[in-house]
């Protein structure tokens, strides 16, 4: 076989793998009933914890549901089917609920857990492939996750089945996440330590140089007291206060830049006669992600900041960002 032919052979391959898993999770989704939705309640009315558990390729299924469900809102953990017949059965306890994977139903491990759990008082969700196999009959809420066939050549290794188990789990993760009312600051207390918490968590307030660090500087100063100012406050720029004490524009390098080239000689020019009016500001209490979309959208460098009654209280520009790794 030439090296042209196997790679046509491996792409048509991939491909037919990528269809068949994509069509069996759209005849998942045409199949849901309200059994999906009594599961979901079921999740929601626990007075305990919901417990995931599985065996070979569905126990690696299970691990990344409970995971999933846990960073969504709904607390889970995962027990090994074949550890919990040896001592971590003492994990569950009344009142939990036990999702149980198995595309077979059959599954020894499972199907010797399932009545101990009951006694306790606890509650079965089965996700399996055969709704007339034992787990299936022995759950309070069965969900079919059956697969006209797996993408493996030989219709053997686990590959449409647990494409499918795993998105019926994302379903529930997320129609929970939305009963609950799991918003996106509720996600990143579950993710501090990445960069998704960081742009979730940071507020402008976070970051922002305070007005006591920048520099500040009235209307009527002359230009060459103000880039003085500037200089010292190594930002680039002044806000600059009107007559009221009120904010009532920026002076920056560009306005610099620009009246040079229109006047020439700034000597005699005060910074009221040459700054930005109207300056782009954000509030102290906004997210520093905001901040990132407003620079980028008006092609600025600078924000000042201001707080609830509108008064300077700092400034912020993309350095500030990129040291909190915000951008």
């Amino acid at each position: 076989m030439t090296s042209s032919s196997a790679s046509v052979r491996t792409l048509d391959l991939a491909r037919r793998v990528l269809a068949i898993e994509a069509d069996a999770v759209l005849k998942i989704a045409a199949r849901l009933d309200d059994a999906f939705a009594q599961a979901v309640a079921l999740i929601l009315d626990c007075r305990g914890r919901v417990i995931v558990s599985g065996i070979g390729k569905s126990g690696h299924i299970g691990r990344k549901i409970a995971a999933t469900m846990s960073s969504t809102g709904t607390p889970a953990y995962f027990v090994h089917a074949a550890e919990a017949v040896h001592g971590d059965l003492g994990m569950i306890a009344r009142d939990d609920v036990l999702i149980a994977l198995s595309n077979s139903g059959e599954n020894d491990e499972l199907l010797t857990i399932v009545p101990l759990v009951k006694r306790q008082g606890g509650k079965l969700i089965a996700i399996t492939g055969n709704a007339a196999s034992a787990l299936a009959r022995e759950a309070d809420i069965h969900l079919d996750a059956h697969v006209d066939e797996e993408a493996c050549p030989l219709n053997l290794a686990p590959t449409a089945s647990t494409t499918v188990a795993l998105a019926l789990g994302d379903a529930l993760a997320v129609a929970l996440l939305d009963a609950r009312g799991f918003g996106a600051e509720d996600f990143a207390r579950s993710h501090p330590g990445g960069a998704l918490g960081r742009k979730l968590l940071t507020h402008v307030r976070d970051v922002m140089q305070a007005a006591e660090r920048i520099a500040v500087v009235a209307a009527s100063t002359a230009v060459p007291a103000a880039l003085v100012a500037i200089s010292r406050g190594g930002q680039g720029m002044a806000a600059v206060l009107g007559a009221d004490g009120k904010l009532a524009g920026i002076f920056t390098d560009g306005d610099l830049r620009r009246a040079l080239e229109k006047l020439g000689d700034l000597r005699e020019s005060t910074v009221g006669d040459i700054m930005s009016r109207n300056p782009r500001i954000i509030g102290l209490e906004r997210l520093a992600v905001e901040a990132v979309e407003m620079m980028e959208r008006h092609k600025v460098n600078q924000l000042l900041v201001t707080n609830a009654a509108g008064q300077l209280v700092g400034a912020l520009n993309m350095h500030d960002l990129f040291r909190a790794k915000v951008v």
